[in-house]
């Protein structure tokens, strides 16, 4: 059970503020909805709200209440400097330093506005926070976010705002297949329930509403682009930024892509390679005890969680895959 002391933060919100709320780079559904909750609870209380991410999100989480009002630091620099620089309060939401914030780390970390982290990933970066609400046992940021709302009016949890929490908690747990055996967040998604939310709606608008080029996306990567490493346990994708701009790749088509490689048989160790302008950005995703949050942050400058992680790569695609084939037989014992 989570219990953490909100008591001394709930003065801050006594009086109108002006209070950014902000989440990281490649935002997903946990980031999004841990934000978007937070943007409609304060509204109601009468601050003047405005969210952040640094850079574009998935078009499946468009539908999102007030997704449209979310400001993209990559397109829109110069206000959400000026946004940053005039905020009373700062929220980071679903990451652990102001590094993965992108360009916008800088004036945030310069501004002298009053700093709140809410957080479910390790080693956070406490002082660089006034407050910090951080645990790795939970769900997800969005369920930290829940208890936080609980804690200072559970009267203004709507069913707006019940959508955005479970976005989040289903996004981050694959469904509630992973990262979710906690009584507590099922009790939460029994309350977000009885604000209103529709849980077969909010699932069919993330999972059953796909562009027909992600379809194609997927099926061939799964038919032309899966390897499967039986002796490692482990499976693989890799998709060139020339196959990406065949099926007209959008922001979140791979989405997901990683758990297919991991849902192979007997496979305990999953990775996707996607192809960006400057860099190979990889998903990790791994089953019982070996972590992916370790090799990340070892070998490919990122981190996350045990059985879910990210990381990039500098190299070009044969060398990064080269480079990961020969760290499988490094770790093939732990991977057994």
């Amino acid at each position: 059970m989570i219990d953490f002391d909100f008591e001394h933060i709930k003065p801050l919100f006594s009086t109108k503020r002006k209070i950014l709320l902000t989440s990281h780079t490649n935002p997903d559904g946990d980031a999004l909805g841990a934000g978007l909750a937070l943007f409609h609870f304060f509204k109601q209380m009468g601050h003047e709200v405005y969210f952040m991410v640094p850079n574009n999100f998935p078009g499946f989480l468009d539908w999102m209440p007030a997704s449209s009002q979310i400001l993209i630091f990559d397109t829109h620099r110069n206000n959400c400097e000026s946004t940053i620089k005039s905020a009373d309060i700062l929220f980071s939401l679903d990451y652990n330093s102001p590094q993965r914030l992108g360009d916008a780390e800088h004036v945030f970390r310069e501004s002298s506005a009053i700093k709140v982290l809410i957080d479910h990933h390790i080693n956070p970066e406490k002082e660089a926070y006034d407050y910090v609400y951080s645990t790795v046992n939970i769900s997800s940021t969005s369920e930290l976010v829940y208890l936080f709302m609980e804690a200072i009016d559970d009267s203004l949890i709507n069913k707006e705002i019940a959508d955005c929490v479970f976005t989040g908690i289903m996004t981050d747990t694959g469904s509630f297949s992973y990262n979710c055996n906690y009584p507590g967040t099922f009790n939460i998604v029994a309350k977000l329930i009885n604000k209103g939310l529709q849980t077969h709606e909010v699932n069919r608008l993330v999972y059953g509403t796909f562009a027909e080029s992600r379809l194609r996306l997927l099926g061939f990567s799964l038919s032309e682009k899966l390897v499967v490493k039986p002796e490692y346990h482990t499976a693989y994708i890799a998709l060139t930024g020339d196959e990406l701009k065949h099926y007209n790749y959008q922001t979140g088509d791979t989405e997901g892509l990683v758990n297919y490689a991991l849902s192979v048989k007997e496979t305990r160790f999953a990775a996707l390679f996607t192809q960006r302008k400057d860099k190979i950005r990889i998903s990790f995703r791994s089953v019982g005890e070996f972590s992916v949050n370790d090799f990340a942050h070892e070998h490919f400058y990122g981190g996350g969680h045990r059985n879910a992680a990210g990381g990039d790569s500098y190299d070009d695609m044969p060398t990064t895959i080269a480079k990961f084939e020969s760290l499988l037989e490094r770790y093939a014992e732990k991977l057994q």
